[in-house]
């Protein structure tokens, strides 16, 4: 994804073209291919060829892999999930409790408003 993240469209050559290691062909094809199947790749058909983009951005894929992880955790065990989510954050940068406090309090005022 860090290379469909580092560009506009690309096809599997130029795929092939930015990788150090020069994998098959057709594993590219079969890896993006499934990529498209899971909603993380759009494509166009170009000719024979398709042509593929990110159908989304490195962040909201982020904020989906994380929402998907804790989102079952937080179903069976919220208090250890959180302080760990915390301490993990913090000890990552402590900036990370400034950003979190920031986050609550942009959501606060968000459902405070109607949202």
């Amino acid at each position: 994804m860090r290379i469909v993240w580092d560009g506009d469209s690309f096809t599997v050559r130029d795929v092939i073209a930015r990788m150090k290691k020069r994998p098959a062909y057709t594993t590219v094809m079969t890896t993006l291919d499934r990529l498209f199947k899971k909603g993380l790749l759009a494509r166009d058909e170009d000719g024979t060829a398709f042509v593929y983009r990110a159908a989304m951005s490195r962040d909201d894929y982020h904020q989906a892999v994380v929402e998907e992880a804790i989102g079952g955790l937080l179903a069976g065990a919220t208090g250890p999930v959180l302080a760990a989510f915390v301490d993990t954050a913090a000890k990552l940068d402590e900036d990370n409790l400034r950003r979190l406090e920031r986050l609550i309090a942009q959501r606060r005022r968000g459902k405070g408003a109607g949202k």
